[in-house]
C-alpha cells in the first residue's frame, strides 16, 4: 500500500448563469484540466506541514482556480493509489464550498476551467470517485446557512478560581487555542457572534468579533445555567439565529452543546449517532429553509 499523502479538496459552485430566471435553483460547479496528467478533476491538492484539511482545501482551490469561497459542508474521503512520486495512497478530504470573488488564470498546473452543471460533470471527469463526491454535493441543495457552534476552550482549573464562576478566564493553553477558532471562522465566511455570557465564552470567540468588527450578543439561554430547564426555548434560539442568515458563530458550554445539537438534529429527522463537544472544539451546522432552518448537515471539529 505504500504511505498516505493527505490531501483536500471541494466542488467549488456558483449560482448557475440562468439563476436569475429560475429563482436562483441552479448551480454550476468547478472541473479543472490538469496538464501533466491529461485528465479532469475537481480542484485538490496535498497538505503542506501543520496546515489542516480545511485550510488545505481553500489553498488549493485558490491556486487552482483563482477564486476565494467560502466553506461548507464535509462532502466525504476518497482514496486512490498514486505512482508518483512514489507509491503510496492518497487520501482526500472533499468539502462543498460557494465560489467568492476571484479570476481562472491558465497556470503550469491547470491550464483550463469549466463551470459545468453538476448533473454534467460525470460525463467531464475523468475519474468516478469524483463523480461520487458530486453525488455527495447534489444529496442536499447547495446554498445552506452555515452556524458554527463553538465550546468555549480551555479555562482555569474551577477548584483554583475563587471568584464567580462566569468570570473564571481562559488558560494559557485556551488562549492558543482561540486563532485556530478564528481562522476556521474565516473559512466559513462568519459574519456575526453570540456567545454564552461568560467570560471563557466570551474570549473564545472575542478574536473572531474584534476581526469582523462586530459585538458579540450575549445568549444566556445558551449557557448551563440558562439551558437548564429551557431546553426548547434554547433550541428555539438557535434555530433563530440561524434563520436570521449569514454565518454566524455561536459559543456556549459542554453542558449545554450535545443536548443541544441532538434536538435540533432530532426535530429535523437528522439523528446524529454520537454527539461529543470537546474544549475549543467546534460543530459546524448546516440549515435549509430562511424562515423555518431544518438541519441538514452536521461537521463535527475536535481541533480546529
Amino acid at each position: 500500500m505504500g504511505p498516505e499523502i493527505a490531501a483536500a479538496g471541494a466542488v467549488l459552485w456558483r449560482p448557475g448563469t440562468s439563476a436569475g430566471e429560475t429563482g436562483g435553483d441552479t448551480v454550476e460547479i468547478a472541473v479543472v484540466h490538469r496538464p501533466r496528467y491529461d485528465d479532469w478533476s475537481l480542484p485538490k491538492g496535498k497538505l503542506e506541514r501543520g496546515e489542516t484539511s480545511r485550510v488545505a482545501a481553500a489553498r488549493e482551490v485558490a491556486e487552482e482556480t483563482g477564486f476565494g469561497m467560502a466553506l461548507g459542508r464535509h462532502l466525504g474521503r476518497v482514496r486512490y493509489p498514486v505512482t508518483r512520486p512514489e507509491p503510496a495512497t492518497k487520501v482526500v478530504e472533499f468539502y462543498a464550498a460557494r465560489a467568492r470573488a476571484g479570476e481562472f488564470e491558465p497556470n503550469d498546473e491547470v491550464d483550463e476551467l469549466r463551470w459545468v452543471p453538476p448533473e454534467s460533470a460525470a460525463d467531464l471527469l475523468s475519474y468516478q470517485h469524483d463523480g461520487r463526491i458530486v453525488a455527495s454535493f447534489t444529496a442536499s441543495p447547495a446554498d445552506l446557512t452555515t452556524l458554527l457552534l463553538v465550546r468555549h476552550a480551555k479555562a482555569g482549573s474551577r477548584s483554583d478560581w475563587h471568584d464567580e464562576d462566569d468570570l473564571r478566564p481562559l488558560s494559557e493553553n485556551g488562549r492558543r487555542q482561540v486563532p485556530p477558532i478564528n481562522t476556521l471562522a474565516s473559512l466559513y465566511v462568519a459574519d456575526r457572534v453570540h456567545s454564552a455570557p461568560l467570560v471563557r465564552c466570551v474570549n473564545t470567540v472575542r478574536q473572531v468579533a474584534d476581526r469582523l468588527g462586530v459585538e458579540v450578543v450575549a445568549e444566556p439561554l445558551l449557557s448551563e445555567a440558562g439551558y437548564e430547564g429551557s431546553e426548547e426555548k434554547a433550541a428555539e434560539r438557535l434555530l433563530t439565529i440561524a434563520a436570521a442568515g449569514g454565518t454566524p458563530v455561536v459559543c456556549s458550554q459542554g453542558g449545554v452543546i450535545p443536548d443541544l445539537v441532538s434536538r435540533v438534529a432530532g426535530a429535523a429527522g437528522f439523528p446524529l449517532d454520537r454527539v461529543t463537544s470537546k474544549k475549543a472544539s467546534v460543530w459546524a451546522l448546516f440549515f435549509a429553509g430562511d424562515d423555518a432552518p431544518c438541519l441538514v448537515g452536521a461537521d463535527y471539529i475536535p481541533r480546529p
